[in-house]
């Protein structure tokens, strides 16, 4: 019996939901609670499906999307991020060979992977939907980054793939100032193929909806509401073409086109996975991550602060320099005013200061 026969053991899985129906895969985030953000278990489940669904020759296409109307998928947990990682970064670095193997299942899919948006699409997720071949984006859905607001950098496709969709200056508008990209924009960006309306009221569909009309369809208010049908019907449309194609040609047109992607990936991934987990022991996803689980402003003033006046800026509380005069432990953050150990006051020791360049000369 062949390993790879289609009707073996299908696995089980808690955090994403896979089928198969007329030959098209469909895997989902299954977390509309935590507007479908990925937990770690949620990574391997989807990688799992990815093989499941590559395993499969009665399988034609994949589609990826995410439960409900509000995400289609908003990155990586942050709030798991906070209790798991920033205390131990050496295990976000395993975590970000997970990460890897999830966004390297999608790539090297021997199937088209057609990305379903069908809400939010932000951080890790938009760089899902950058690793897919195809996007379908409803109408009341936003793509976007936040890594540089949340004390993180998107360097697990975003930095690698959106100069090559979007051009260098678009791609550093969306890296740097996070802005969110709605519908119709994604659409004249080239960060989409196709737009379907999904907003609707007792006139019907809307084309552009405003951020108050979705509000109210999110709700269900003033006889709004969020329908899906013109989104399904232009991915099985998208579904339905590709299953008219050769699926060896198919495989090998992907692996071919996929050549600046891969080249950009591999040249930076591993750079990434490194630099990202020491990262994790630092002063600003520390207090970006904990902003958000905390539900309040991130302090970055505070940060800024730290750097113009030469605090440590890399560290929590400040660089590891100071002395207890009463117990001698060392290597104590400089901004403790007693001592973690044994609760002595601490020597008050005026933050060292860089001299003015006139001051040097």
């Amino acid at each position: 019996m062949s390993h790879f026969r289609n009707d073996r053991p299908a696995p089980r899985f808690d955090q994403v939901r896979y089928g198969v129906d007329r030959g098209v895969a469909t895997i989902m985030f299954d977390r509309p609670a935590s507007f479908n953000a990925y937990s770690t278990r949620t990574l391997e489940e989807a990688a799992l499906a990815f093989r499941e669904a590559s395993w499969d020759d009665a399988v034609h296409a994949v589609v990826l999307t995410g439960a409900g109307t509000r995400a289609f998928c908003t990155g990586g947990d942050v709030r798991e991020y906070a209790a798991e990682y920033l205390s131990r970064p050496r295990d976000y670095w395993k975590y970000m060979g997970l990460f890897r193997a999830y966004i390297e299942s999608i790539l090297h899919c021997p199937k088209p992977v057609i990305a379903r948006i069908n809400g939010i699409c932000v951080g890790g997720g938009n760089e899902t939907q950058l690793a897919c071949d195809l996007t379908v984006m409803a109408g009341h859905a936003y793509l976007g980054q936040v890594g540089t607001g949340v004390g993180s950098v998107p360097c697990g496709g975003a930095t690698q793939w959106l100069p090559l969709v979007v051009g260098d200056k678009r791609a550093r508008q969306m890296l740097y100032l996070n802005d969110r990209i709605p519908a119709r924009q994604a659409l004249e960006w080239g960060l989409v193929n196709a737009v379907a309306p999904s907003v609707r009221n007792a006139g019907g569909f809307v084309d552009d909806p405003t951020p108050e009309q979705v509000e109210k369809a999110q709700k269900a208010a003033d006889g709004w509401s969020i329908d899906l049908a013109r989104l399904d019907q232009a991915v099985l449309d998208l579904t339905d073409r590709l299953r008219d194609k050769f699926p060896e040609c198919l495989r090998y047109t992907k692996a071919q086109a996929n050549f600046w992607k891969e080249l950009a990936w591999h040249q930076t991934v591993g750079h990434a996975q490194e630099w990202l987990a020491l990262h994790y022991v630092c002063r600003e996803p520390h207090e970006g991550m904990n902003a958000f689980v905390g539900k309040r402003p991130v302090d970055f003033a505070g940060v800024r602060r730290a750097w113009a006046e030469d605090r440590g800026p890399e560290f929590v509380w400040g660089a590891p320099t100071g002395k207890c005069p009463a117990c001698g432990s060392a290597g104590l953050p400089a901004e403790f005013t007693h001592c973690g150990r044994c609760g002595a006051a601490m020597a008050a020791e005026s933050a060292p200061t860089r001299a003015r360049p006139e001051e040097a000369r």
